[in-house]
Parts: structure tokens; sequence; C-alpha cells
């Protein structure tokens, strides 16, 4: 699937968003190495912490599907600017995401930032970090 299919997955799931809080509503499209899509929406709740992001709705669907291999995600807002994932989704994505995994940020406009995992969260913090302390 190529970059524009997936950015459009991800827009088309931003009206599943829940949103009543923000009114800030989120689409995220997961592509994995075997060539499924994986979709997510940004889920509130009024006590906001338990709140879950467009971007780990959709890994999270994948890896409960037995799918942890991936090759493109593509997030998607109405933002001015292309929209950038939080810092605990870059967390998450920096788990499962190689460091070359594309990553494809667009918003209404189609304005498109395109960037490596590497590149969103340069010097992650990652599983080698804790069995360096055990």
């Amino acid at each position: 699937m190529n970059k524009d299919a997936l950015m459009k997955e991800a827009v088309n799931i931003m009206e599943k968003a829940y949103v009543p809080y923000s009114e800030f509503p989120v689409g995220a499209a997961l592509l994995t190495k075997s060539g499924k899509v994986y979709t997510g929406c940004n889920i509130e709740n009024a006590a906001y912490p338990v709140s879950c992001c467009a971007e780990r709705v959709a890994i999270f669907k994948a890896i409960s599907d037995g799918e942890y291999h991936f090759t493109k995600l593509a997030v998607a807002a109405d933002t001015k600017r292309p929209v950038p994932p939080c810092g605990s989704c870059r967390q998450v994505m920096s788990e499962f995401f190689d460091a070359d995994t594309e990553i494809h940020l667009t918003n209404l406009s189609n304005d498109i930032k395109s960037i490596s995992m590497e590149a969103l969260l340069p010097f992650s913090f990652n599983q080698e970090d804790l069995n360096e302390t055990r």
C-alpha cells in the first residue's frame, strides 16, 4: 500500500473518534509487514489520563492480533501543520518500530511530513536499557 492510500485510511477513521471533551479527532493507519492495515482513532475519557491516542489504538489492535512487524504508519488530524504524535505514542512506537519505519503525518489540507522512527524519537529508552540494569 502506498503512502497516499495509507493516509486516506487515517483520515477516514477520524470519523469514528470518541472526542467529546477535546473535540480533536485523530486517525491512524498502520501497515504491517504482512500487508494488513490496522486503523485506530483516539478515544477519550472524562478522566483524561486514561484516554488513548489513535496511534496506540492501531498499534495495540495489531499486537492483539499477533502482528509485531510494521512498515508504515500514517497519522491525520485537522491541524495547521501535519499532526505530530505525542510523547507517549512515540515511546510505544519506538518499542515496535524499526529505526527506519516510515511515519507519514498529515492534516486535512494534505500537508505531509514523512519521517523515520529514529528521527521522530532519537536516543529513545528501549529494551536494551532495561537489560543493562539487570
